[in-house]
């Protein structure tokens, strides 16, 4: 085996964005080993000022076509903060819905059609779609049945039209939500099918295990105690498998747990909070707030012997599937509860107002922070956004880190592999973590 290894991948394939893997061996000596992010910035905390507040979420929801929902409903949700604004129940039920769907969406997605192709030796999902016809077929139904879910909900699939401070613009009809309720019930057992698949050949998910800390968000005091939504995507403090429950941050203090910072590798910030990175995605939810999954959820937990002292990175796609059958139970009681109760027309009344609010929603691939704030007339004067791929950078450094001297005797192409397996089981959004970079001129 040779002791010199050159890999250079730019960009990486099946991620959003572009990422670059550099690692240099000579002689056995690791003389370089980085994860690199060369997209140019996107200012997006510029764009919105001097805009009103309810122009805020139509712009920012441009910085992601996968998580747009996301963008939009922590945006709103921050504009409501800075504005004083409580949405009723109705509007709260309805938006987790919508934010369900854009979680069922990208989930479904990224195993089904990014990662899956590595644990069946395909380069993509379209010669997997010779291999494995039938399980491409039902990724292919579940994803279309997100799809339509967003549609109605956001008013289309990416960038939303219903959402508004205050409240929706339009909510679904009953006779829309029974439909929408047999289409989930229909491809609970695609779900199920598309985790034994996936469990078929989880074997070829590396070995790999690296302590960090893992952040997301909690409800320490939740508004539906009981129900499914208390495995929280929506609500709740900051969390940390490092605060044991004791050091859990409010929402309006995430800058304090993003820390974010400049790194020479990369165009977008790095963060850090107890230690010198941390996770955020779908593993960090699962670790931290497990117990609150469904029962359907929880069967796929014991298919897989996913633990939450699991610390292997890879195991990110697991939790995705997890997270896939939980936010199809959810959302069958949330239809359930408005079904129940009944729809009812909710009217809106406004007035702005000087203020700066502060908001955190989960996005599919993690934590996601917003900030603005606003004068007397509901401009925006300032804005502050934290991407969860932006917080994921310098735990995937550290990773390669670890990676590559425990792997780098199987060769070239085997440590190139399994370094780009890791990149895309962080299901990184890289275009969307590159939204701001201070420049300092030197001259």
């Amino acid at each position: 085996m040779s002791k010199d290894i050159n890999i250079n991948v730019h960009h990486i394939t099946r991620v959003e964005g572009h990422g670059n893997i550099v690692v240099n061996i000579k002689d056995g000596t690791i003389e370089k080993c980085e994860w690199q992010v060369p997209e140019a910035p996107r200012f997006f905390e510029a764009m919105v000022r001097g805009r009103r507040y309810d122009d805020i979420q139509t712009i920012v929801s441009r910085i992601c076509g996968i998580c747009s929902i996301s963008h939009s409903l922590v945006a709103t949700k921050a504009v409501e903060d800075a504005l004083g604004l409580e949405v009723t129940e109705q509007v709260d039920l309805v938006r987790h819905l919508m934010h369900y769907s854009e979680q069922l969406q990208s989930h479904v997605l990224h195993v089904g059609y990014l990662v899956a192709p590595d644990l069946f030796g395909e380069k993509s999902v379209v010669p997997l779609a010779s291999k494995a016809t039938d399980a491409v077929l039902k990724i292919v139904k579940c994803h279309r049945v997100a799809n339509q879910m967003s549609s109605l909900l956001a008013g289309r699939i990416t960038h939303p039209i219903t959402l508004t401070p205050g409240g929706m613009t339009k909510i679904p009809t009953e006779q829309e939500l029974r439909d929408l309720k047999a289409g989930l019930e229909a491809i609970v057992p695609d779900l199920v099918e598309i985790c034994k698949v996936v469990l078929s050949v989880a074997g070829n998910l590396p070995a790999f295990d690296r302590e960090t800390e893992y952040v997301s968000l909690k409800q320490t005091n939740p508004l539906y105690k009981g129900t499914l939504s208390e495995y929280s995507f929506y609500h709740g403090d900051i969390t940390s498998t490092d605060c044991n429950g004791s050091g859990d941050m409010p929402v309006n203090k995430w800058e304090s747990v993003a820390n974010e910072y400049v790194h020479p590798q990369s165009t977008a910030k790095w963060c850090k909070w107890n230690r010198d990175a941390y996770f955020a995605g779908a593993l960090a939810r699962y670790k931290n707030q497990s117990e609150f999954l469904s029962p359907l959820a929880k069967q796929v937990v014991e298919m897989f012997g996913l633990t939450t002292g699991t610390c292997n990175t890879y195991m990110n796609n697991v939790a995705q599937l997890v997270e896939a059958a939980h936010v199809v139970e959810a959302s069958l009681e949330i239809i359930d509860t408005l079904l129940t109760r009944g729809l009812k027309k909710e009217t809106l009344d406004i007035t702005p107002r000087a203020g700066r609010g502060y908001a955190a929603i989960e996005a599919p691939r993690g934590i996601l922070f917003h900030a603005y704030e606003f004068d007397k007339n509901g401009e925006c004067v300032w804005g502050n956004c934290c991407i969860p791929t932006n917080q994921n950078h310098a735990n995937i450094q550290l990773d390669f880190e670890k990676l590559v001297p425990e792997y780098m005797h199987e060769g070239e192409d085997a440590l190139r592999q399994k370094m780009e397996m890791l990149v895309r089981a962080y299901d990184p959004c890289i275009s969307c973590s590159t939204h701001m970079l201070n420049v300092e001129f030197v001259r």
